[in-house]
């Protein structure tokens, strides 16, 4: 709610006049774009990294050639996403929870074989932790497919 300035400014200029009304307007509105400004900076910083220190990133196109060749795919999405659709051959082990586990990403794929992760896009962070994870853990063949599911999909390249 606008609310007018002190009674004592109404008094000297009226009530009908507009410029009360222009002086809280200017007001809101530069406090809403500071806080736009802040909040976007805020949001920014949430973005997924493009790059994983000790992983290679990778494309599509890659994707698909490491996919011909053999390499392990983890999934790093919800069970139901998984369900509702994955790359061929890929094995589900979410990041989220407590699931993704070194003894557990073991069980899927030797250390010394290569394994690429995925998740659900470019906003989506699974495949990035699950990555730094996997580097931290002393897989030396990380790949990182930022690009992940949507674009595997939207590629026309085979699917589950």
């Amino acid at each position: 709610m606008i609310r007018k300035p002190n009674r004592f400014y109404y008094d000297e200029i009226g009530d009908n006049d507009i410029r009360p009304w222009a002086y809280e307007m200017k007001r809101y509105l530069l406090s809403s774009l500071a806080i736009l400004f802040i909040g976007g900076s805020v949001f920014a910083a949430d973005e997924v990294r493009e790059r994983v220190d000790g992983a290679t990133t990778i494309g599509t196109l890659a994707a698909k050639s490491l996919h011909d060749q053999g390499l392990i795919f983890i999934d790093v999405r919800r069970v139901e996403d998984f369900n509702n659709g994955h790359i061929p051959g890929s094995k589900n082990l979410p990041v989220s929870g407590e699931r993704f586990t070194q003894e557990n990403l073991i069980g899927l794929v030797k250390k010394d074989h290569g394994v690429v992760f995925y998740c659900n896009g470019i906003y989506c962070k699974g495949s990035s932790i699950a990555s730094e994870r996997a580097v931290l853990w002393g897989w030396s063949q990380v790949h990182y497919y930022r690009e992940g599911w949507p674009e595997w999909k939207g590629a026309g390249l085979p699917i589950e």
